[in-house]
Order: C-alpha cells, then structure tokens, then sequence
C-alpha cells in the first residue's frame, strides 16, 4: 500500500485513511497524486468494504499547496494540469464503488473541503471549519468545488459562499446539508467507523456498489436515463448469488451469507 501522504489501517473490512502531509496537510502534486494511487489499491482490495478519510494533527487539509501555484503564473497548461489532477483525485473518490466517509476533524479548506466533497457521507467534529476562499488569492475553486457544492446544497448557497469566501462552523455546514451530522472530537472517528459498520454490515457488496452508482452517476444525467441506470442494475442483481441468498434468508428469517457475487 502506497502511504507516503497518507497513513493507512485496516478495521475489519474498515479502511481509514489519515491525510498526513504537516503541518496542515496540504493537498501538493504529490500528495494528491499519492492519494489517487491509494484509491486505486483500495478500489481492488477485496478485504476493504468501506473507506474513512480523516486529517492527522489539527487540519483535515487546509487545501491546494499555494507554494506550487507560484509555478503556474504565465503557464496556463500548468495550471490546466494542477486543476485536472485535484478534480481526477476527487473524481475517482465520489466514482468509487464503496462507501467513502469523510470525517472532518478540523480546517477543510479550499481543496479540503473539495475532497471532502467527493467523499460519499461527511461528519465533522465540533471544531471544524469549512470553507472555499479561493477568490482572496485572485482565483476560483478547480478541484470541483464549483460543481460538487452547487448540486449537494443549491446553486444560490454555493456562489454565496463561494463568493463570500465565508468559513462555516460544522453546525452551519450541517444547517446547509454539507455536511451530514456534527460530533465532538473524541467522537468523530468512532461514530465514522460505526456508520461505515452499518453501510456494509450483513450487505452485500454487489448491490451496495450498484445503489452508490445509481445515486452518484444517476444524479449527474436526466432522471428518465438515472431511472434506465436504475433498473439496469436492479435486473443485474437477479443473476447473482447474493441476491438469491438474500431473498431466501428473508423467507426463512436467518441473516444471510453473502459471497459479495
């Protein structure tokens, strides 16, 4: 397992993944490129069911490496790379087939906060903050912030705070529907691992991928084609084991004993 930005453990079938780039854990070209190849290694391991994302020290991650961006004036391909390889890192996270969770610790800013974005479900602690203040430095959000923010609350809330660059609390995000639930900091990653528990507990992993699929991709077209994607993979699960275990441990009232095929 690659790990060089990133401390990674395993739980059980419970991967956690800590952001560990100090002092703030900021989201370099090289740490995001890192992070991209833990989530590939993950995509495909078998003992992972569900992924937690949290920050090491005091940030979940303060954003981009501004110290890069330096590099980039005059360059527009340059800075045409930096926005592809944030947005691809926060692509292949929200287009993973398990549950990812990201549990907020502390400042999520800019490309933070985008990360966190991509995640599946996100719970903060007490004292984070979230934020996109990327119009200060003169620029806009390019790791799918402007996007991701605008369809999880609404177009008018996501250009005023963009716009704003305002710093939320948690329980401002969570008045907003950023973020999904707020816990105290001693109970942030207990309560991340006994949600991600009860995304894959006693599931099978075949239907959990396709419902994350039909949710994620359905959203992104026109409802008549999430609702073909939908039934598609519905009519998919009636060829597997799985969902004729689950059928007949419900018959039977037993938990069932799924493959995950």
């Amino acid at each position: 397992m690659v790990d060089t930005f990133a401390n990674v453990s395993k739980e059980g079938s419970i991967t956690i993944i800590h952001l560990d780039h100090p002092p703030a854990n900021t989201l370099s070209s090289a740490s995001i490129e890192n992070l991209r190849l833990v989530f590939k290694e993950l995509a495909v391991d078998e003992e992972t069911s569900a992924i937690i994302v949290t920050g090491s020290g005091r940030f979940f991650a303060a954003g981009a490496d501004i110290k890069e961006f330096v590099s980039a004036f005059g360059q527009q391909e340059r800075a045409m790379q930096m926005a592809e390889a944030g947005q691809a890192l926060c692509d292949e996270i929200e287009a993973m087939k398990k549950p990812v969770i990201a549990a907020i610790n502390g400042p999520a800013l800019g490309g933070g906060l985008e990360l966190a974005l991509g995640c599946h479900f996100r719970i903060a602690s007490t004292n984070a903050v979230v934020g996109l203040p990327e119009l200060k430095l003169g620029l806009l959000p390019t790791f799918g912030g402007t996007q991701r923010l605008s369809r999880i609350t609404n177009q008018a809330i996501a250009l005023q705070l963009i716009l704003t660059s305002k710093q939320l609390s948690a329980d401002e995000a969570l008045q907003l529907g950023i973020i999904q639930l707020v816990k105290e900091p001693e109970e942030l990653l207990p309560t991340a691992k006994a949600i991600a528990q009860s995304f894959v507990e006693n599931k099978s992993m075949t239907s959990v991928s396709r419902t994350i699929e039909c949710v994620i991709q359905g959203g992104k077209d026109h409802l008549q084609k999430g609702l073909e994607l939908e039934r598609t993979r519905f009519a998919e699960l009636f060829l597997t084991e799985d969902a004729k275990e689950g059928v007949q441990a419900f018959i039977e009232k037993r938990q069932p004993d799924f493959k995950h095929s």
